[in-house]
Protein backbone atom coordinates (compact mmCIF):
# COMPACT_ATOMS: atom_id res chain seq x y z
CA UNK A 1 0.00 0.00 0.00
CA UNK A 2 1.22 3.33 -0.88
CA UNK A 3 1.89 5.58 1.70
CA UNK A 4 -0.60 8.41 1.15
CA UNK A 5 -3.23 5.54 1.18
CA UNK A 6 -2.20 4.48 4.45
CA UNK A 7 -2.42 7.72 5.93
CA UNK A 8 -6.05 8.23 4.14
CA UNK A 9 -7.59 4.96 5.15
CA UNK A 10 -6.48 4.55 8.68
CA UNK A 11 -6.93 6.12 12.11
CA UNK A 12 -4.46 6.60 14.59
CA UNK A 13 -2.33 8.55 16.81
CA UNK A 14 1.28 10.35 15.49
CA UNK A 15 4.34 11.13 17.55
CA UNK A 16 7.17 13.02 15.84
CA UNK A 17 10.57 12.32 17.75
CA UNK A 18 13.35 14.83 17.56
CA UNK A 19 16.66 15.68 18.81
CA UNK A 20 18.57 18.73 19.52
CA UNK A 21 22.41 19.07 18.95
CA UNK A 22 22.97 17.47 21.98
CA UNK A 23 20.88 14.37 21.62
CA UNK A 24 18.33 15.81 23.85
CA UNK A 25 15.09 14.44 22.56
CA UNK A 26 11.44 15.76 22.25
CA UNK A 27 8.77 14.15 21.11
CA UNK A 28 5.19 15.76 19.80
CA UNK A 29 1.83 14.43 19.42
CA UNK A 30 0.96 15.65 15.70
CA UNK A 31 -1.14 14.72 13.29
CA UNK A 32 -0.81 12.46 9.92
CA UNK A 33 1.65 14.04 7.76
CA UNK A 34 0.96 15.28 4.46
CA UNK A 35 3.14 12.98 1.52
CA UNK A 36 3.42 14.67 -1.49
CA UNK A 37 3.09 13.41 -5.48
CA UNK A 38 7.59 12.81 -4.73
CA UNK A 39 7.23 10.65 -1.43
CA UNK A 40 8.68 13.89 0.52
CA UNK A 41 6.50 14.06 4.17
CA UNK A 42 5.48 17.77 4.94
CA UNK A 43 3.88 18.74 8.47
CA UNK A 44 2.71 21.76 9.54
CA UNK A 45 4.65 23.36 12.59
CA UNK A 46 4.73 26.14 15.15
CA UNK A 47 7.83 27.84 16.28
CA UNK A 48 8.24 25.48 19.16
CA UNK A 49 10.47 23.09 20.54
CA UNK A 50 10.20 20.34 17.79
CA UNK A 51 11.12 22.98 15.05
CA UNK A 52 14.17 24.19 17.36
CA UNK A 53 15.63 20.91 17.14
CA UNK A 54 15.23 20.32 13.87
CA UNK A 55 17.13 23.62 13.51
CA UNK A 56 20.58 21.85 14.55
CA UNK A 57 19.13 17.95 14.03
CA UNK A 58 17.54 17.32 10.83
CA UNK A 59 16.85 13.79 11.70
CA UNK A 60 13.41 12.67 13.21
CA UNK A 61 11.36 9.34 13.52
CA UNK A 62 7.57 9.64 13.19
CA UNK A 63 5.71 6.81 15.08
CA UNK A 64 2.18 6.10 13.93
CA UNK A 65 0.06 3.85 16.06
CA UNK A 66 -2.98 2.77 14.78
CA UNK A 67 -6.41 3.01 16.53
CA UNK A 68 -7.68 -1.13 17.66
CA UNK A 69 -6.85 -3.16 19.85
CA UNK A 70 -3.71 -4.58 18.12
CA UNK A 71 0.15 -2.31 18.14
CA UNK A 72 -0.21 -1.92 14.30
CA UNK A 73 1.11 0.92 12.64
CA UNK A 74 4.53 2.42 11.12
CA UNK A 75 7.27 3.98 11.83
CA UNK A 76 9.34 6.57 9.43
CA UNK A 77 13.06 7.71 9.31
CA UNK A 78 12.93 10.88 8.57
CA UNK A 79 15.22 13.76 7.44
CA UNK A 80 14.70 17.19 6.94
CA UNK A 81 15.15 18.69 3.83
CA UNK A 82 13.58 22.33 3.63
CA UNK A 83 10.93 24.12 5.25
CA UNK A 84 8.71 27.26 4.30
CA UNK A 85 6.58 29.94 5.92
CA UNK A 86 4.31 30.63 2.84
CA UNK A 87 0.97 31.57 4.26
CA UNK A 88 -1.06 30.75 1.30
CA UNK A 89 0.48 27.27 0.87
CA UNK A 90 -0.01 26.71 4.86
CA UNK A 91 -3.32 28.02 4.73
CA UNK A 92 -3.81 25.48 1.70
CA UNK A 93 -2.48 22.86 3.61
CA UNK A 94 -4.21 23.22 6.77
CA UNK A 95 -6.84 20.51 8.39
CA UNK A 96 -7.21 22.54 11.49
CA UNK A 97 -8.86 25.29 11.14
CA UNK A 98 -9.16 28.20 14.52
CA UNK A 99 -10.30 31.91 13.72
CA UNK A 100 -7.31 34.44 12.62
CA UNK A 101 -7.47 35.67 16.31
CA UNK A 102 -6.94 32.00 17.81
CA UNK A 103 -4.38 31.00 15.26
CA UNK A 104 -2.44 34.32 14.90
CA UNK A 105 -2.32 33.55 19.02
CA UNK A 106 -0.74 30.29 18.58
CA UNK A 107 2.30 31.78 16.92
CA UNK A 108 3.77 31.53 13.09
CA UNK A 109 3.64 28.38 11.07
CA UNK A 110 6.27 26.31 9.37
CA UNK A 111 6.08 23.59 6.49
CA UNK A 112 8.60 21.37 7.72
CA UNK A 113 9.54 18.92 4.41
CA UNK A 114 11.27 15.23 4.90
CA UNK A 115 12.45 12.80 2.99
CA UNK A 116 12.11 9.04 3.83
CA UNK A 117 15.03 6.98 4.48
CA UNK A 118 13.20 4.25 5.83
CA UNK A 119 10.02 2.45 7.00
CA UNK A 120 9.67 0.36 9.53
CA UNK A 121 6.46 -1.59 10.90
CA UNK A 122 5.23 -0.11 14.82
CA UNK A 123 6.98 -3.27 16.40
CA UNK A 124 9.25 -5.44 14.97
CA UNK A 125 11.62 -4.46 11.57
CA UNK A 126 9.92 -6.37 9.04
CA UNK A 127 7.89 -5.37 6.16
CA UNK A 128 5.62 -2.91 6.98
CA UNK A 129 3.15 -3.41 4.10
CA UNK A 130 3.54 0.34 3.32
CA UNK A 131 5.91 2.21 0.32
CA UNK A 132 6.12 5.70 -1.18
Amino acid sequence: MKLNDYFQEKAGVGVLATANSNGEVDAAIFSTPHILEDGTVAFIMRDRLTRNNLLSNPFANYLFIETGRHYKGVRLFLNKMKEDDNPELIASMTRRHLTPDEDKAKGPKFIVYFSVSRILPLIGSGDPNVSL
